[in-house]
């Protein structure tokens, strides 16, 4: 069985205004969860909407990333309000949380993202982490959002960076479903890789112009908003567990266990991910082509003021054993870096990584 998708996808200019009587036929008593500052504001607007609906509303917010503890919390806030429905609008933990939650209380779900930075409104699967960022766990998830409301005024105030950022998670679609899944026979296998291509392509081709004129009325920004938001979740849904992560979210996890004098972003740690990833094809898999696109990577990532290294997520591999712990972790049994279609070990992951932070990349 699969779950490919939300019930239904609410997207473009007004949106949420379009949604309003979609959103009225699944709740009375909602829970609006969100969690940033910065959004507090536009999430006061959206609790207004909602209450001028007569429906009753009560808000809520993540202390932290999406953890145990708030979930915990939340859970027994939404139990004693009696609320019948989770509406989660923030980023990609606040919508993590916001699925959990309504899994936990068997209600439908709606997403709706505050920023282009992930996926997350769109898919089955939510993130662990602790109260301190670490990465602890994925969960499947029994259903996708019941409506996603993709509204593009509301993305538009998100921080440039969040643009960037999920730029580099869509990328890592295809980096890691075409190593993971190209020999797959499976037809709609492979028809999620090939839209893996067409997305990377489109995010090479339109990227810059979306992240340097991040207006609703540039259509480079629209599509490159859609397809962090809606394609790379469609990608995951229908090519499954190995469309979606390879070494790349595999590094990602193994970085969020090590303290950074930085808070970078999800996707900021994904797009290092792939560059390590192909290195590690490179020395591992004899893909002659990796250093080529490597260097494409890297010129495009700066282009979007993206990081390179490690380093420049706030960390230093060669002090405080953060090489072993990065490695140890990337080659944990249950890690999705054992999608990989190659022999490797974690000797192999700590002499790419070395190597790999200490030369410099010229463009």
């Amino acid at each position: 069985m699969q779950i490919i998708s939300p019930n239904k996808v609410i997207r473009g200019k007004h949106a949420w205004e379009k949604a309003l009587p979609e959103i009225l036929k699944y709740c009375k008593s909602p829970l609006l969860l969100g969690r940033s500052s910065k959004t507090r504001a536009l999430r006061s607007s959206i609790h207004k909407d909602l209450r001028n609906l007569n429906l009753n509303v009560y808000s809520a917010e993540l202390e932290f990333d999406c953890c145990e503890e708030d979930l915990t919390r939340i859970y027994n806030l939404a139990i004693d309000h009696n609320c019948d429905s989770i509406i989660a609008a923030g980023g990609g933990k606040v919508l993590d949380a916001g699925k959990l939650l309504a899994e936990y209380i068997s209600a439908p779900c709606i997403t709706v993202p505050l920023s282009a930075a992930t996926c997350a409104g769109w898919t089955a699967l939510a993130n662990i982490y602790t109260t301190k960022g670490k990465f602890v766990k994925d969960i499947k998830l029994k259903s996708c959002p019941k409506i996603l409301v993709c509204d593009h005024s509301f993305i538009n105030s998100a921080p440039k960076q969040t643009l960037s950022s999920g730029i580099a998670d869509s990328l890592a679609k295809w980096y890691e479903s075409s190593i993971t899944s190209s020999s797959n026979k499976d037809g709609i296998i492979q028809q999620a890789i090939q839209i893996s291509r067409v997305l990377r392509d489109q995010l090479f081709i339109q990227g810059e112009d979306a992240f340097k004129n991040a207006s609703e009325d540039n259509l480079a920004w629209s599509n490159i908003v859609e397809a962090n938001c809606l394609t790379a979740g469609l990608i995951g849904g229908i090519g499954g567990e190995k469309c979606r992560t390879a070494a790349a979210h595999a590094i990602h996890n193994a970085i969020t266990q090590i303290d950074s004098e930085k808070r970078p972003l999800h996707g900021e740690i994904v797009g290092v991910g792939i560059l390590i990833q192909l290195k590690l094809e490179e020395s591992k898999n004899n893909n002659k082509l990796a250093n080529q696109s490597i260097n494409q990577l890297v010129k495009f990532m700066k282009n979007l003021n993206l990081p390179t290294t490690i380093s420049e997520l706030g960390i230093n591999v060669f002090e405080n054993d953060n090489l072993q712990k990065i490695a140890s972790f990337t080659c944990r049994k249950e890690s999705e870096i054992h999608f990989l279609p190659f022999e490797f070990s974690k000797e192999d992951i700590i002499q790419v990584i070395s190597e790999f932070e200490s030369q410099k990349i010229t463009i």
